[in-house]
């Protein structure tokens, strides 16, 4: 089978002994060498598809579609870059390996990279198929290999501005490689004085981007950050982003992630600090550090086999706790019988009133509202991802002036407040979905 990359053929199916293709006439060995044999994937961008070729094994070729001069720069400085690197933990590309192809009856050419095919999962599609998060073990030896690699990016004057769990690929004998350099930049003269007057692109990824970027003022210590949340996903199988308090504005992840010990915990949290200068300042220092970490694996002290508790009968126990302990000790045996009846009957104790808000501190009216708290506690953090520390005082004020209003009524109040008409949208589909 031989692919036509043509946007425009109708029919991209041909023999892989013809040359041109027989729907456009478009040809079908592109720089004499490359056959396309399959699609592996699209985006809205471009796609990416497997190629043979005759001088070695399977490669991928990646073809941007939209020529948009952004877009045309961001792929060119990714061909570059990846000529400049060479490390078995980012993929090789040829000299050569950028080139333009124009197909028949297009108006506009489409800008091809063939680059080495990484045989594996990203990290993203590993934990969703795995079902559980890493352990310490694991996270150290992949932390070593990517600060590793990110020593030999930032060697060379990049540094790669989009490290996330889905840039990074697994190979199927456990080495880890950084890919998608397209928002790489080279630290030089000219970026430096783009910074300043603030002429860079900012790239974002949700959960993963350290706060200078978003201002357009990235450095290299940029990486460390994005390659700690990166860790705490591995970590926890949860996204960064939902595992911030809007609150005490920080982001609370070690309950979520009780298999990573303390040392390495606080490692990722200097890595992820709030200012570049706080954080690590090269990948040595980084691996200078993990080499005090054990590299055995952690066990939690929560997870160790629990003494079975004694049970004190005292006046002030309640009946019903007492029977629910005792009822946890004694082994089940399934029984046609009906229970005994007790010789006597219990005594009536008084049920426990919960304890009521103190209400010089809370807005909320003493009626429960009918939603349950969990939802509404998510819905205020999706939302404080949108107008930041506010979303707490606009769920209280929402529950207060509408109690009885259901689950949807409750999110699309809370979209309203959101002034952004895409990001309102965005926010209702992350919650109904």
């Amino acid at each position: 089978m031989s692919l036509c990359i043509n946007p425009s053929c109708s029919n991209t199916d041909n023999r892989d002994t013809q040359l041109f293709c027989q729907s456009c006439s478009s040809e079908l060995l592109l720089e004499g060498r490359y056959r396309v044999t399959r699609q592996l994937g699209s985006g809205g961008f471009g796609k990416t598809y497997e190629v043979s070729d005759r001088s070695g094994p399977l490669q991928v070729l990646k073809v941007l579609s939209n020529n948009h001069p952004k877009y045309v720069e961001l792929f060119q400085r990714e061909a570059q870059v990846l000529a400049r690197l060479n490390h078995h933990g980012i993929p090789k590309v040829e000299p050569n390996a950028y080139f333009v192809f124009l197909p028949r009856n297009r108006p506009e050419p489409l800008h091809c990279l063939v680059m080495e095919k990484i045989e594996g999962l990203n990290l993203e599609q590993y934990i969703r198929q795995r079902g559980s998060p890493i352990d310490h073990k694991l996270a150290r030896q992949w932390l070593i290999q990517l600060v590793t690699i990110l020593q030999e990016v930032h060697s060379q004057n990049f540094f790669h501005r989009d490290i996330k769990p889905s840039n990074i690929m697994l190979r199927s004998d456990g080495h880890l490689v950084l890919i998608d350099f397209g928002t790489a930049r080279e630290v030089t003269e000219t970026y430096v004085t783009k910074q300043a007057t603030g002429e860079v692109t900012g790239v974002i990824s949700a959960g993963y981007t350290p706060p200078e970027q978003f201002n357009g003022q990235a450095v290299p210590q940029s990486d460390f950050f994005a390659l700690a949340r990166t860790f705490i996903y591995l970590l926890s199988s949860k996204d960064p982003s939902k595992l911030y308090d809007s609150y005490a504005d920080e982001l609370r992840w070690r309950e979520a992630a009780p298999l990573a010990s303390p040392q390495l915990a606080d490692l990722l949290d200097h890595m992820m600090a709030r200012f570049p200068h706080q954080r690590p300042q090269t990948a040595a220092d980084i691996l200078q550090q993990l080499e005090q970490i054990s590299s055995d694996t952690y066990i939690p002290q929560n997870s160790l086999p629990k003494p079975v508790p004694q049970i004190y009968f005292q006046q002030t126990l309640p009946i019903q706790a007492l029977a629910e302990q005792t009822e946890e000790l004694r082994p089940y045996k399934p029984s046609s019988s009906p229970p005994k009846t007790p010789l006597t009957p219990p005594p009536q104790i008084p049920p426990v009133s919960p304890p009521r808000a103190n209400p010089s501190h809370s807005s909320i009216p003493t009626t429960a509202p009918a939603l349950d708290p969990n939802f509404i506690r998510h819905c205020q953090q999706e939302l404080a991802e949108y107008i930041g520390p506010m979303a707490a005082i606009i769920c209280q004020r929402t529950l207060a002036q509408n109690p009885g209003m259901s689950a949807n009524q409750f999110i699309e109040a809370l979209a309203k407040k959101i002034p952004n008409s895409k990001h309102s949208q965005e926010f209702q589909r992350r919650l109904l979905t």
